[in-house]
């Protein structure tokens, strides 16, 4: 059951913390002071709380308008301008939220629901489930969904609020083709493809002669496929390179991405593109595993078996390089830093599949 902002918003949790499912009532209290700092239009709202001898109630602002992709689909029309639209209002959201040093970390489309059935509907940021305060220590729980999932978190370092951002470049890519950036049936499989641009970061700092020359090279191990992306405009890739850039230092903050034409300005294209995108949604997220949040030991061994596949591209990677002509070669024919790996041929069948429901191990 989702924590907020459904149509049950009256949640309740037992005090003896036996509900399994559920955050302990310690989580509620925390719970409680993170979401009272937060008021804004887009984020759903803590309206009450109460308790009696056997269990702590949250009473949540109530919003009906449904889910995003649900919304999408019932559509007649859609286009990168109504794209562009909704996720100004997430990054608004979002870049509130980090302004009050509160970060997510379980964005994603099922967490953002339509306020009423209006047409014109705002948008809402629900389910803080997972979310924490930046000043109450180091963040370093691998959490949240997978698919959705920034790099930096399954490599199992310390991040922050840019976890968030990476979240929002990944709803983006979908709004604009209906699948998924990265997909594998296993998420060992799946999180070691999110994990690879990391990788790669090291792999270029060892072969380039500047560790910006690897920054400008790594920005996620995904694809524009045709003809999916044919009609996207270029704008839209680059403000998803943007977000999704392996790099931390180099990923855009909310308020960079506010400030990127294809929000604030007129780039986002007004061609009809609900067809492709509305049939490549029911096929890849109906009943999809990506609407489930991982526990965390689910999270424990996936990422063992994903550092596993890690650790044997990394011995690739230092085999390899030694291969090169030595740091900072170049091609000959074109005078360039010689690439690796080749990331045009990175995934050469990579193409919209439907996404069946695996089970999560526990």
């Amino acid at each position: 059951m989702p924590l907020f902002g459904k149509k049950d918003s009256n949640k309740k949790i037992k005090k003896d913390g036996k509900d399994d499912k559920s955050p302990s009532v310690e989580d509620k209290y925390i719970l409680k002071e993170l979401l009272g700092t937060l008021t804004h239009p887009n984020i759903v709202q803590l309206l009450e709380t109460f308790e009696d001898k056997h269990k702590v109630y949250l009473v949540m602002e109530l919003v009906t308008g449904g889910e995003l992709f649900d919304r999408i689909v019932e559509k007649g029309s859609y286009t990168e301008k109504d794209a562009s639209g909704l996720i100004r209002q997430v990054l608004e959201a979002v870049a509130y939220m980090h302004d009050q040093g509160v970060v997510h970390r379980d964005l994603k489309p099922e967490n953002l629901l339509y306020y009423s059935s209006e047409e014109d509907s705002k948008i809402m940021i629900s389910d803080f489930g997972l979310s924490k305060m930046e000043d109450s220590g180091v963040m370093a729980t691998a959490c949240g969904t997978p698919g959705y999932v920034a790099p930096e978190v399954l490599a199992q370092k310390p991040y922050g609020k840019a976890v968030d951002v990476w979240s929002i470049g990944v709803i983006s890519y979908i709004l604009l083709c209906g699948y998924p950036p990265f997909y594998d049936e296993s998420d060992a499989n799946l999180f070691a493809q999110i994990l690879k641009g990391t990788i790669l970061v090291f792999v270029c700092c060892y072969i380039h002669t500047s560790v910006q020359e690897a920054n400008q090279t790594v920005i996620g191990e995904f694809e524009f496929d045709s003809p999916y992306w044919d009609d996207i405009s270029d704008s839209a890739k680059d403000f998803i390179h943007k977000l999704m850039c392996v790099n931390v230092e180099e990923r855009y903050t909310c308020k960079q991405a506010l400030a990127h034409p294809w929000i604030s300005g007129n780039a986002a294209s007004n061609k009809n593109i609900h067809g492709t995108v509305s049939e490549q949604l029911k096929k890849n997220f109906a009943k999809s595993r990506w609407k489930e949040s991982l526990p965390l030991l689910s999270w424990l061994q996936q990422a063992y078996h994903a550092a596993t596949v890690i650790r044997q591209m990394q011995r690739l990677a230092l085999t390899s390089g030694q291969l090169q002509q030595g740091p900072g070669s170049t091609d000959p024919s074109s005078g360039n830093p010689t690439p690796y790996p080749d990331q045009s041929q990175s995934n050469p069948s990579h193409q919209p599949r439907s996404v069946e429901p695996q089970t999560n191990l526990n």
